[in-house]
This record gives C-alpha cells, structure tokens and sequence, in this order.
C-alpha cells in the first residue's frame, strides 16, 4: 500500500497531471504513464494516483488491476524524483495481464517518463 503522503487524491491535481506544461507521458498496450513536474511541489514526495475504468471491467476486475499497480509503485515510488506527480491509467488489457508482465512494463514506461522530465526541466 502507498503511504498516505505518497497519494494522488484530488481531481484537479490529477487534470494538472495530465494536461500540465511540464508534463510527460509513456505508453504501451497495458498501460499509460502520465507524469508532472510542478515548481510549487520542489522538494516534497512523489505521488502516485489510478485511473482504471470500466473498460477494464467489473468492479471486482477493477479493483484487482488498481491492487496489482498500487502494490508494484509502493516498490518503486522511491526511485521517482521529488516533486514528482504520476498518473497510471490502465488500458483493458491490464485485466488479463499477470503482475510480473505488468512489472516490466511499468518499469520501462517510468525510465521513459523519468527521462523526459529530466529533458524538459533542463
């Protein structure tokens, strides 16, 4: 589970995350990593918010996929930078994948993102 601090819970830092100047974004078939980098957030914890619709399916479907990528950031969050807003929405095919899939896309889709952040500050 993500420590509280770590959490992205307003709807209009999940809009700036998505549409803000600074931002970036990475995708595959499985899911789309949406990252922001604010001056006012300098310094403070990285955090991570979900989007998964209900074209991922049920309830029960949603609720498992939103687990699985909850529990793979927590191990993560601390290689994202400080300041940092992410994003993860998942696309239907998140469903079916297994954790360790999920894993190694999630792990290419954040250097990706990490480095674009990196070339728009500099």
């Amino acid at each position: 589970m993500l420590p509280a601090g770590h959490r992205l819970r307003a709807s209009s830092d999940f809009a700036a995350t998505f549409r803000g100047p600074r931002g970036a974004r990475a995708g595959s078939t499985l899911i789309v990593v949406h990252a922001n980098q604010a001056d006012a957030r300098a310094g403070q914890p990285p955090r991570v918010g979900f989007v998964v619709s209900k074209a991922v399916g049920g309830a029960v479907v949603r609720n498992r996929t939103k687990r699985r990528l909850r529990a793979l950031m927590a191990a993560r969050v601390t290689a994202i930078p400080a300041g940092t807003d992410l994003v993860i929405r998942a696309n239907p095919i998140a469903a079916q994948a297994n954790s360790a899939t999920l894993a190694a896309d999630l792990d290419v889709l954040l250097a990706r993102v990490t480095t674009k952040l990196s070339a728009v500050r500099a």
